[in-house]
């Protein structure tokens, strides 16, 4: 007997291609040569950015980037409707070009409530750096291209929410738990 048409949803012939990101100008944590790269496209000011801080990193950290079996790249994918998303990822570089990047990272993320400007550049004092150089770069937008041109690449690979990472080239989307 024949049957009619059905709503599932057709299934895809074969996995979803894998592409080759490079970590490029990104910030990662790990071993240079780790056999598995993870790329992280992210929001500093999107919840499930923030919840993927919470509840999945630091397991991952221990799991398999402390072991050298993976290397985490941060790159920004700031998303238009998060007015203060595009600043919190220029304060992450400058913060970075004094070398603590994952310092501001980690507090932006921790503190994700208040990251205005203001709250940006007292985060930088907090966290020791010349705030008068974070300031200046900050301000003066010096990172906004770096930030730009990650945006464009994330649209590049079909990132189109947050988080979206790419698994040694393969895309998995939106604040996993450390199972997946």
């Amino acid at each position: 007997v024949p049957q009619g048409p059905s709503n599932e949803p057709t299934p895809q012939a074969g996995p979803e291609a894998r592409v080759e990101i490079a970590v490029g100008d990104a910030y990662f944590k790990g071993d240079e040569d780790a056999p598995v790269t993870i790329i992280e496209y992210s929001d500093f000011q999107c919840p499930f950015c923030a919840r993927f801080y919470t509840q999945t990193l630091g397991l991952i950290d221990d799991e398999y980037i402390k072991t050298g079996k993976a290397r985490l790249a941060f790159k920004h994918f700031p998303l238009s409707f998060h007015p203060f998303a595009q600043k919190a990822a220029e304060a992450s570089e400058c913060a970075g070009v004094q070398g603590k990047f994952w310092e501001m990272h980690d507090m932006i993320f921790e503190k994700q409530d208040a990251i205005a400007v203001d709250d940006l550049k007292k985060y930088a004092s907090e966290i020791g750096l010349d705030t008068s150089k974070f300031n200046s770069c900050l301000d003066g937008g010096d990172m906004a291209s770096k930030i730009s041109a990650h945006n464009a690449e994330a649209a590049k690979y079909g990132a189109s929410g947050t988080p979206t990472f790419f698994i040694n080239g393969m895309k998995v989307v939106g604040a996993q738990p450390f199972a997946a």
